[in-house]
């Protein structure tokens, strides 16, 4: 397998672009690298959300994150969705466009929810077939995104990892790598997340999602309205020593603290990329905060617990 890295450069340590937190953003000018913005929020020109976000997207890199791709599903690809979607990256020029590998729509109907696929050679076949033709579209790669699951389908002939794998070598994507969902599908499916991590080709991940969860002792759920557990960002400190300097961002979308609450636990991830990785250059065009020793000592404290090195 080639070692060329195919991905975007390092942009360093974001967080999720939220309405809580525009006035926040524009006020103070907090030295977030980045900001990740969910699509669908933006596809209609005008309006105050549009306000701020182009506003906000003068001062810094944005990404955009979308939910209704469906890139699963039978239904045909939805054009209309795609052209919005084509539109909003056109006004805002983003770094990447990133989606999730599951299906939301059957019927013209949609669900609403990030629906798991069956894990199949035909699987990988048509949803690569259809990545290639937004690929086409949008005139960029874009990146897919692991989902958290809750059940199996019987048909199934290989593993999550591999089926993901050989979606993005077949279309030639990217994949955003949510460490979370990583560790809620391994909880509820009994699977060691380490074997997830180290069947993915370093070359094609380009961004990483911590988040929290809700942890109900038998089964795990996707709430991502906590903090981040030790238990992910123990996972993270294993993604870093197998896939190196990945753009990192936190996401919260329920339960959504004040604004200085997540840039704490942002520089949480950056100090642990540091450790993790002390020689990595791309480490340095960070521009977000370094915390002092003392200070990160003490919000590690107070969260429970510094992260223990994970071992195979």
């Amino acid at each position: 397998m080639p070692n060329t890295r195919i991905t975007e450069d390092f942009l360093g340590f974001g967080l999720g672009l939220r309405t809580d937190h525009f006035e926040h953003i524009l006020q103070h000018q907090p030295d977030i690298d980045w900001f990740e913005v969910l699509s669908e929020n933006y596809l209609v020109a005008g309006g105050k959300p549009r306000y701020y976000l182009e506003a906000i997207a003068e001062q810094y890199p944005v990404v955009m994150h979308g939910v209704s791709m469906s890139i699963g599903s039978t239904d045909p690809l939805d054009m209309d969705y795609l052209k919005a979607l084509k539109k909003l990256s056109n006004d805002i020029q983003p770094k990447w466009i990133s989606d999730h590998i599951c299906w939301t729509s059957i019927h013209g109907v949609n669900s609403h929810d990030l629906l798991p696929l069956p894990y199949t050679e035909e699987t990988v076949n048509h949803v690569a077939e259809r990545v290639r033709i937004v690929q086409d579209f949008l005139g960029r790669r874009i990146l897919l995104e692991n989902v958290s699951s809750y059940l199996s389908y019987q048909d199934s002939t290989m593993d999550e990892w591999d089926f993901l794998s050989q979606v993005a070598e077949a279309a030639d994507c990217l994949i955003l790598l949510d460490i979370n969902n990583i560790y809620v599908s391994a909880r509820n499916h009994h699977f060691n997340p380490l074997d997830y991590l180290k069947k993915i080709d370093p070359r094609r991940v380009q961004q990483f999602h911590l988040a929290g969860h809700s942890d109900f002792g038998d089964y795990v759920i996707d709430t991502h309205d906590h903090d981040v557990p030790p238990s992910v960002w123990t996972l993270y400190q294993a993604a870093l020593e197998r896939f190196g300097t990945v753009s990192t961002m936190i996401e919260r979308d329920a339960n959504i603290p004040e604004f200085p609450a997540l840039y704490n636990e942002l520089l949480e991830a950056k100090h642990i990329a540091q450790l993790t990785l002390p020689d990595d250059p791309a480490l340095a065009r960070s521009q977000f905060g370094t915390p002092s020793l003392d200070d990160l000592g003490k919000f590690i404290s107070a969260n429970h617990a510094s992260p223990q090195k994970v071992r195979a």
